[in-house]
């Protein structure tokens, strides 16, 4: 397939640039996988398509506040620093611009000198490894001094940093939002327990590469980043008994949906496991786990629709995407949510 066969038209006054109040007040609309049928509902109506014996698996990766701003020692010129992973307690592989303003050596001050770094290298693909200096926790004075990564496409100030995280983020180390789990609130998550639906958590953490443009035009060609993955053992337990019991799996996002397919086997077990995954999942992919997804409205020609197509047919999520836009859903990240389930 081409990536092209995955555009669509997206008015820009479409793509959300902020996130409704409450949480679960988004729009969401819902389609039978196999038919195709679609209903247009409020997403705190997602308990209607889950049932007693189902289990809901959640990504509890935290967003870290990964965009600073730094004053080079020696000139005082301003470069954006951007974390992507830590490579130890003190060393991260991070983006900077301008980049030629950052070169092995360098040395950068940040918020009046709470944090200090140094350029100890350039990688092939221009990023850098810089080490930082710092007293006490990382994460606690990242947490005062950065601010959140939101995509390009978002232009609004983002007024309170926790909008950008899950109610049950956990894991510190991402580099974007698992959207799909912006639409969850404590409230909704106790009542969806109230049911007899059974939650799990994976960690995976989203990589800024979730951005990156398809740019082969024969997707086949398309090679995914990598990003860490952690599934626990009790997670795995309780995807296994859902499976015996005749209980259906829904992942809550496409970074649930990558961790759970790289884990399992075609026998559709599942076991303890972490690692890292590249895997790209575009139609013609035979799913292993998942039964049900949870997912927000992607971009066009990204591997994220395609991931989508590949679940619930091309046809269905093409025709899916076109209702969206007649109906005036918002799209991406702060955007409204779709669920494929099956009967």
């Amino acid at each position: 397939m081409k990536k092209s066969d995955f555009f669509y038209d997206l008015p820009p006054e479409l793509i959300a640039q902020t996130p409704v109040e409450p949480r679960d007040s988004s729009r969401l609309l819902a389609m039978e996988k196999n038919s195709g049928k679609i209903e247009h509902r409020t997403f705190r109506d997602i308990l209607d398509f889950l049932r007693e014996g189902d289990c809901l698996i959640l990504n509890n990766t935290r967003v870290l506040p990964a965009r600073m701003y730094g004053e080079r020692v020696d000139t005082g010129a301003v470069v954006e620093f951007l974390l992507l992973s830590q490579k130890s307690a003190d060393t991260w592989e991070v983006i900077t611009g301008p980049g030629k303003k950052a070169r092995v050596g360098h040395k950068f001050t940040f918020a009046g000198g709470l944090m200090t770094a140094e350029i100890v290298e350039v990688l092939d693909d221009g990023n850098r490894i810089a080490k930082f200096g710092f007293e006490g926790n990382f994460f606690e004075v990242i947490d005062k001094i950065g601010e959140m990564p939101l995509p390009h496409y978002i232009t609004e100030k983002l007024e309170d940093k926790e909008r950008y995280q899950t109610v049950y983020a956990k894991e510190q180390g991402s580099a974007a939002a698992p959207t799909a789990g912006l639409h969850f609130t404590d409230d909704l998550l106790e009542r969806i327990r109230a049911k007899g639906v059974k939650i799990g958590f994976v960690t995976l953490h989203v990589g800024l590469g979730t951005f990156r443009p398809v740019k082969a035009d024969n997707i086949e060609d398309h090679h995914m980043h990598s990003e860490h993955y952690h599934l626990p053992a009790e997670t795995a337990d309780l995807i296994n008994e859902t499976k015996k019991n005749g209980g259906r799996v829904f992942a809550v996002g496409t970074t649930c949906c990558r961790t759970l397919e790289s884990v399992a086997n075609f026998r559709g077990g599942i076991q303890e496991d972490d690692g890292w995954t590249d895997i790209f999942i575009y139609p013609g992919y035979e799913f292993k786990c998942i039964d049900c997804l949870i997912t927000n409205f992607h971009l066009p020609e990204s591997t994220l629709i395609m991931l989508v197509s590949a679940f619930c047919g091309y046809e269905n999520t093409m025709n899916a995407y076109r209702i969206a836009v007649e109906e005036k859903y918002r799209f991406f990240s702060f955007g409204d949510s779709m669920v494929i389930f099956k009967e």
